[in-house]
């Protein structure tokens, strides 16, 4: 049965219902507000606002698409107020942007978190006012949380593991490979390592090393796999990346080192830039999330808990009425069906003069 959650009423009720599991709305124009910093407004006065609290800068879909989607689809539910507040991957800059939001009046926290062990605090600030919390891609540790919305994360695991073993096909038996993970303080990380083990581990492949990188930082994976290549040199035949920076971050270091042929390199948020590395084979694959779907959805479930009315999930996750999205593996055949289909990102995007011939090897245009 559908999970719901009722909140003591805070604002006038509007009567629009809402689907918990829908997967697709219309767009509006983007209402567009500050960028770091304490929360800045966007809208209508503070006593209908809703504070959405993004982790960093340096993963691109946040400012790109989280963002303007979210405040799009809440501009187009009503005359509401957004705080708009990015912590650039710093947990108590985080909370004291919730602080100022909900000293500000913000009714609803959207908030994904740096750290999903230190946001407890932030959840429980804002209990403490009778505040709804909505975790959002991210599931914060604790505190009573109104709703969770993300993406299959184990799975998301499983889809580059298979992907990158199926691409190891035809390496020496017992080959060689780093696996490059996400932060420790993501507890999305913890979910796509263990999602990537279940099918690594099985491979027959060799994890020469492993690493979990501090923020995502690129420059980070670069500088550890810079020293692996020192280490390992030609046994590395392919590196496990979880997302599309870090994996930025790993084919600098083997192009500074000149590896030739580049490994098997996994990736995740299809990413521009991950997508033209996809063409040029410097990237095998990406993982592609809907995040439209899902920014829309975080919009209206806010409004919905700001005026005090019934949400629906399909799932309850650590008892929270949560909804989890389905990812999608994409390698240079599946981008027109994937990224382009989907408006994601446009052929014109994708096939600026450096990849034009890339672009027309791939049958792109």
């Amino acid at each position: 049965m559908p999970r719901t959650r009722h909140h003591r009423p805070r604002r006038h009720p509007s009567g629009r219902r809402i689907a918990a599991a829908a997967a697709s709305v219309l767009l509006a124009a983007a209402v567009l507000a500050g960028c770091t910093g304490a929360p800045q407004p966007s809208g209508s006065p503070a006593d209908d606002a809703i504070a959405l609290l993004l982790p960093d800068a340096k993963t691109a879909r946040y400012e790109t698409f989280d963002r303007p989607l979210f405040e799009a689809r809440v501009a187009e539910l009503g005359d509401y107020r957004v705080l708009y507040a990015n912590a650039d991957q710093d947990a108590a800059k985080q909370q004291q942007q919730a602080e100022s939001a909900l000293t500000a009046g913000a009714g609803v926290l959207v908030l994904d978190p740096v750290d999903a062990n230190a946001a407890v605090s932030i959840v429980t600030s804002a209990n403490a006012k009778g505040v709804p919390v909505i975790s959002y891609d991210r599931l914060v540790a604790g505190g009573d949380l109104a709703y969770y919305i993300s993406f299959d994360n184990e799975k998301v695991g499983v889809l580059q593991a298979t992907a990158f073993v199926e691409g190891m096909r035809g390496s020496d038996e017992g080959s060689g490979i780093l696996m490059v993970n996400g932060s420790p303080t993501d507890s999305n990380a913890a979910l796509f390592k263990e999602g990537a083990h279940s099918v690594i581990d099985e491979s027959g492949l060799r994890v020469l090393a492993e690493y979990d990188t501090p923020g995502w930082n690129p420059e980070r994976a670069q500088e550890w796999v810079s020293g692996q290549i020192a280490q390992h040199g030609d046994a590395i035949a392919g590196v496990y990346a979880a997302n599309d920076a870090t994996a930025g971050g790993a084919i600098a270091a083997l192009r500074v080192a000149n590896v030739d042929p580049l490994p098997i390199v996994t990736g995740q948020d299809a990413e521009l830039s991950a997508i033209q590395r996809l063409l040029t084979g410097d990237q095998y694959m990406t993982v592609y999330k809907a995040i439209k779907p899902q920014a829309q959805l975080a919009a209206e479930v806010a409004v919905k808990l700001l005026h005090d009315e019934e949400v629906t999930a399909p799932l309850e996750i650590q008892g929270t009425p949560a909804t989890l999205l389905d990812p999608v593996a994409v390698t240079v055949d599946d981008i027109m069906e994937t990224v382009v289909a989907d408006g994601f990102w446009s052929v014109e995007d994708i096939c600026t003069p450096a990849y034009a011939d890339a672009c027309e090897a791939a049958g792109i245009g």
